[in-house]
This record gives structure tokens, C-alpha cells and sequence, in this order.
């Protein structure tokens, strides 16, 4: 099963096209679901409630329902703006409640180690700034390093791509078009 989680609240936006190719390429392939976190207004706060349930060894029904996905899918892929440098609030939240301990990650002599090696993730973002704001400065390269190696890569899984459409509320329907052929043309690569 192929998995999408999918963060961005206006279903007129680009990304919400993107998540529709991305989920036109993997239906191509099997079994396709998908995590629209707003429209299924999943709740990002990670509650005192929610750690006393882990700690006595059971999980939310809703962050175990979310699991239960990820527990399912061979490939996840993650499709969300960028905003203020960095993911939508929901998804952060998302990853706060439902990659928690002794599922995504656990300690094992001393060390704390991966659980989700099985797993492998896409991550597309599309960004208001230019390329030209975001690499030079090494902004690209921050963003691979907290969400590719602080959260997958720490998590078990692995990332086998990583793309950045930028410009995208000042670029042309041409060139809209043309990021969702490359879209297309990666995921094809590693399917």
C-alpha cells in the first residue's frame, strides 16, 4: 500500500494538484490511501492525555488509527508547503503525536534506534521563494537536514527523494504544468 499524507487547507492549491498526480502515479501501481489532515481535522496538540496513554502502553485511537496506516504502506509521501521555513503546524503536529516512542523510534542498549526501517518516503514542498533565496543560503540543504535526517532517517525510513518546486505563486501555468510532469517523472523513477 502506498501511503499520502497530505497537509495544505485551500482544495484550490497547488499542492492539492500535486497530490492528485502523485496519487494518479501510485494508483498506477496498487492500493493508494489518503491522510488529507485538514479535511479530516486531525488534532496536532500532543496532550498530557496522549502521553499518559503511551506510557501505560496503550496508544490513542486516533494516533493508532494513523499508525495502522503507516504500519500498512511501503512508501509514504509527504506533499505540504513550506511556510515560516518549515512544515504546516498540523503536520508537525501530526509527526509529534503519531511517530512516538516504541512505535517510530526506541531505546535499545543505551542507543536509540529506528523502528520504521521497512518504510520509504517521498517529500514534496512547494515554496513561495525562489531557488535562488532558498539554496545559496543553504535553506534547501536546513530543510532536508530536520525533516530528511531529524525525523525519517532518525525514524528507520528512507528518503529517496526530496522535491522543492519553488515560486510557485508567482510562476506560470506553463511552468505549473511542467512541475507536475517532474513530479510525475521522479516518482515514475523510483516506483
Amino acid at each position: 500500500m502506498f501511503l499520502i499524507v497530505y497537509a495544505h487547507p485551500n482544495p484550490k492549491s497547488f499542492n492539492h494538484a500535486i497530490k492528485d498526480r502523485v496519487r494518479q502515479v501510485l494508483e498506477s501501481k496498487g492500493h493508494v490511501e489518503v491522510r488529507d489532515l485538514y479535511e479530516l481535522s486531525f488534532n496536532p496538540i500532543l496532550s498530557s492525555r496522549d502521553f499518559e496513554t503511551l506510557l501505560s502502553g496503550g496508544v490513542p485511537l486516533d494516533i493508532a488509527l494513523e499508525q495502522d496506516y503507516i504500519k500498512k504502506s511501503e512508501l509514504l509521501v509527504f506533499v505540504y508547503p513550506i511556510w515560516w521555513t518549515g512544515m504546516p503546524a498540523i503536520l508537525k503536529g501530526y509527526i509529534d503525536r503519531v511517530f512516538s516512542y516504541g512505535f517510530a523510534y526506541a531505546e535499545r542498549d543505551g542507543q536509540l534506534v529506528g523502528l520504521l526501517t521497512d518504510k520509504k518516503v517521498i517529500i514534496i514542498n512547494t515554496l513561495g521563494a525562489s531557488e535562488l533565496d532558498y539554496v545559496p543560503s543553504g535553506m534547501e540543504e536546513c530543510l532536508k537536514k530536520t525533516t530528511d535526517l531529524g525525523v525519517f532517517n532518525f525514524c528507520g525510513m528512507q528518503v529517496l527523494k526530496h522535491i522543492f518546486l519553488y515560486s510557485v505563486p508567482t510562476v506560470s501555468h506553463e511552468e505549473r504544468v511542467n512541475m507536475l510532469d517532474r513530479v510525475q517523472k521522479e516518482l515514475e523513477e523510483v516506483l
